[in-house]
This record gives structure tokens, sequence and C-alpha cells, in this order.
């Protein structure tokens, strides 16, 4: 084949609302995607199926399904995604009893997503990140110790106080599609999500660093548009590149996208009430920052998946 026809291969590593926003906008486009989850979401329905079922985490999975779902139907996409508001099932969303139900029936959680991905007629793979049974823990400045992802997410302690570090417990082993399609990767994506409870918890697995980095693909990151009481409180934004390359390298990206398009005051003043702030980048300078409108139309500070889209695909 013709290398230059190639389809390219984008793997984008996350996991959250910011991963779907990313793989909902690429999946439009002529591309060989592959989505490596974050396997750390410890709350809300996913909490409760852990713990009652022993299950591995299912929403981020869900959430990359769906986005990656192109069936004829849009009906089966809506069902997946669908929240239970009574009963026993309350708070349940049916794409994660669909994947517990799929790994009882199937016997293990990776056949349960390739299931879950034909019935849903994804197109790319969906791929957890681990498949070792871990919990997410987070040190803070003042040394306090939390435990699990939703503890980290939805703080209970003071969310002014900074992360030091996080970490998985037990030691987490990549699942190796991952390294497979880090390695392989014309692009790899970082980014849109909550920086310590999305994307970080794939980079601290063993291996994926190194895959990352030692990867010949070109490496991209987009950044953030608000910051998260709890965990990058009054972060600027080298602040967020400064600790990703922590975890990875300095100077691993070789493009950092940041959105130019600013919301109505009245927008942000909403956010501020939930202790959020918009992110100024002015402090990224250099040729590997790359700035356009990636902002959404609406209530929400979202990003465009089709405009974030446009954007990734110049980059290969």
């Amino acid at each position: 084949m013709n290398m230059a026809n190639r389809r390219k291969k984008i793997v984008v590593i996350g996991g959250g609302t910011g991963t779907f926003t990313v793989l909902s906008g690429l999946k439009k486009y002529p591309v060989d995607l592959s989505a490596v989850v974050s396997m750390a979401d410890d709350g809300g329905s996913t909490g409760v199926l852990r713990e009652e079922f022993g299950m591995l985490p299912t929403g981020d999975v869900r959430r990359a399904l769906v986005a990656l779902s192109s069936h004829s139907s849009k009906l089966l996409a809506d069902l997946f995604s669908y929240r239970f508001r009574e009963g026993s099932v309350n708070g349940h969303s049916f794409g994660n009893l669909m994947l517990t139900a799929l790994e009882r029936v199937t016997g293990s959680f990776e056949e349960a997503i390739a299931v879950a991905s034909r019935l849903l007629n994804v197109q790319g793979n969906v791929i957890p990140v681990t498949y070792s049974n871990v919990r997410l823990y987070a040190e803070l400045a003042d040394g306090a110790v939390i435990r699990g992802e939703t503890n980290i997410d939805i703080p209970k302690h003071d969310g002014t106080v900074s992360v030091k570090r996080v970490w998985l417990h037990p030691k987490a082993r990549a699942n190796p599609k991952a390294i497979h399609a880090i390695r392989n990767a014309d692009l790899i994506i970082v980014g849109p999500g909550d920086l310590y409870t999305s994307i970080i918890p794939n980079i601290v697995v063993s291996g994926i660093r190194n895959a990352i980095c030692q990867s010949r693909a070109k490496k991209g990151y987009i950044t953030n548009l608000m910051t998260k009481y709890g965990e990058t409180h009054g972060f600027s934004g080298n602040d967020f590149l400064m600790e990703l390359e922590k975890y990875l390298a300095p100077g691993v990206f070789d493009t950092i996208l940041i959105n130019t398009t600013k919301p109505s005051a009245q927008i942000l003043k909403r956010y501020k009430r939930e202790r959020a702030q918009w992110i100024d980048y002015g402090d990224i300078t250099g040729t590997v920052a790359v700035r356009t409108p990636l902002l959404r139309g609406g209530n929400l500070v979202r990003h465009d998946p089709a405009k974030l889209a446009k954007a990734l695909m110049n980059m290969v």
C-alpha cells in the first residue's frame, strides 16, 4: 500500500467527556481510531458495580463505545447512554449494566467490550489501559492522602489544596493492546479531561509512559478550558503542561492545541459558583502552541467536536 494513502492511526488517551468529544469528531474522518481509556473510575454507577460485582470500571469504556458507534440507528447509542432515575437501578446507566451482563455471559471484560463494539457497530477500538483492578490515590500538598478517583474528583477535603502526586494501587500492568496501539500510532492525542482523574491515571500505568515517549508518532495535547476545584484549582496554562510533562517528559508534545474563543461573562459567572475558572494560556509560548477557535456554542463550556477534529487532522 502507498504509505501516503494509508489510513492514519490515531490514538486518543484519556477518559470522561473530553475523550468522548474528541472521538465523536474524529470518527467522521477516514482514520483508524483507538481510544485508550482510564480504569480508575470508582464513582456513581461504575463504583456501585465495582463493589457489588467485582467489575472493572465500565464508565469510560461505555462513553468511548457510544462516541465511536456508527450504527444506522441512533437509538442503540442512546439506549447505551440511558440512565435510570428510579427504582433499584436508580443512577445506573443501561450501558454499564449491559457491560456487566456481557462480562458475566462471555467470561471476560475484554470479550464484553468486543461484543458491545459489534452491537454498536463501533468504528475503531476501545482499549482499557489496564485489566488490573486498581484504585487511584492522591497525595496533597499538606500531606493528606486521598483514596479513590471519586474522592479526588468530588472532594470532601479542602479543594484549594494542590495535588502533589497521584498513583495507582496495586501497581497496574499495561494492556498489551494499549502498548501496541501507542507504539504504532501516527498521532497520539492526550486530553482534554480532568488532569489527575482522567489523563494521568493512564500515564502512571506501568509501560504506558515509555510507550508514549518512545513512539515515533506526533504527539498532541488538547488543553482544558476550565480549572477544576479539587484538582487544578488556581492553575495557569503552563501549570497544566508542566504537570503533564512531569509524568511524561519535558518537550514531549509536538503540538499544544489551545482554544482562543472565550465564553460570555454570564456563563463564566455560573462556573465561578462551582469554583471553576477560565484558563488563560498566555504563559505558553513557542512553535508548539497552536491557537484556534474550538469552543462549542451553548451554555456549557465545552470543546466543539467538529472544530477539534479539523484542528487535529491538520496535524496528520
